[in-house]
């Protein structure tokens, strides 16, 4: 089988004529080559000239706690500035730009709506289209796939459900590489900016990449991109268990497998993994557990609840199965089951949490509705047919 090269191995084999162009680099730790060198370093010994350091959510490091704020610093690996885009202001300003020729954006994503990279590159977009810059995205492939027919919704509701965790109307589950959302963004209209001011986008693009394949098809080890995001399965779990934030169940913040558990001190962990495991949804199972986490909720208290493991991915639907975990939990334990906010740095409040993860308005009645709400809401619409023309690969 041929390598997977993304699409910053594709710049370093075959350098670009604004290679010598000062140039913003909007990164983080996750960001490798092929040989899991960081993609800064790597750009740098290969005489690209990176300028400026730019970082998401968690950080240059992709070590910062969830939704807490980043600061700007220096990268101890180049020697380089770096601004955050998670802290005073979600995108670079006129002055970050200033010295600026071109900006390239190299960021893992994990295929999930509500995973924040994805947004910090609209509004990099955004910032590129005001101040006249060009944006060069180095592709990366989707690790839960590309395939369509495994894309979920729900779908956003824009108008009401809007937010750093769900800008625009894709579905929760969207089958895109971040590139390929970027020209779909850029020509759709979804941004009154984008509208006005016009960008100059290019998207390197991955070689040896079909839309079938998952993340442990073309690698063998997981660069983790966030501190609960370390490995492969907890990605694809993301979709689903990512509800449970919203809810007074941990999601296995503050243990070793962070979105692959959920319980609680006064769950019973055993009869929910059975009932779940009734429901016979295909390419899961779920198995009893109990672990202690150390930060986050119950930190330091015994949980009762369930790991999952997915042994089809090729078939197993996240956001189905978060949902319906989240209403079997909650049938089961109407004393105990709450609905919860959960505060950030972009949602200081926390409140109405559930609607936006889901992009659902009144999301906590729907979620825990029938099996009909179910099946309606993780419909995708018109998605396939939307992006269509926009897909690379």
């Amino acid at each position: 089988m041929n390598l997977l090269l993304s699409g910053i191995d594709m710049l370093l084999a075959h350098p670009p004529v604004w290679k010598d162009r000062r140039i913003g680099l909007v990164t983080n730790h996750a960001a490798c080559t092929i040989n899991f060198k960081p993609a800064r370093q790597a750009l740098l010994e290969a005489g690209f000239k990176i300028a400026r350091l730019f970082s998401p959510e968690h950080g240059l490091d992709t070590t910062g706690v969830d939704g807490a704020e980043m600061h700007d610093g220096m990268d101890p690996l180049t020697g380089l500035p770096v601004t955050s885009l998670y802290g005073s202001k979600l995108a670079p300003g006129q002055q970050d730009l200033a010295d600026i020729d071109l900006v390239l954006f190299d960021i893992p994503d994990i295929g999930c709506r509500f995973y924040t990279y994805l947004w910090t590159m609209t509004h990099v977009m955004e910032a590129c289209a005001l101040h006249g810059k060009p944006l060069v995205i180095a592709d990366r492939p989707n690790p839960l796939s590309g395939a369509m027919t495994l894309a979920e919704g729900p779908m956003l509701d824009e108008r009401r459900c809007s937010s750093f965790i769900g800008r625009w109307n894709i579905p929760v589950r969207h089958s895109c590489t971040p590139g390929e959302l970027a020209l779909y963004f850029k020509s759709a209209g979804c941004s009154k900016i984008l509208q006005v001011h016009p960008l100059t986008l290019d998207v390197i693009r991955c070689q040896h990449w079909q839309r079938t394949m998952f993340y442990p098809q073309w690698s063998r080890s997981f660069v983790p991109t966030s501190p609960a995001i370390p490995c492969f399965e907890a990605a694809l779990l993301y979709p689903g268990l990512g509800l449970l934030e919203a809810t007074n169940i941990s999601e296995g913040r503050g243990t070793a497998t962070p979105f692959r558990v959920a319980g609680a001190p006064w769950m019973d962990g055993a009869g929910i993994a059975q009932r779940m495991n009734a429901l016979d949804i295909s390419g899961v199972v779920a198995r009893p557990v109990g672990f202690t986490p150390t930060e986050g909720k119950y930190a330091g208290q015994r949980c009762h609840g369930m790991m999952f493991h997915v042994n089809d991915p090729a078939v197993f639907r996240p956001v189905t199965y978060g949902w319906r975990l989240v209403r079997l939990i909650k049938e089961h334990h109407p004393g105990h089951f709450a609905w919860a906010s959960y505060p950030t740095y972009v949602n200081h409040s926390g409140a109405r949490h559930l609607d936006l993860l889901t992009g659902l308005p009144g999301a906590e009645s729907i979620v825990g509705g029938t099996e009909d709400d179910i099946d309606r809401y993780t419909d995708t619409g018109d998605w396939r047919e939307r992006v269509a023309p926009y897909l690379l690969y």
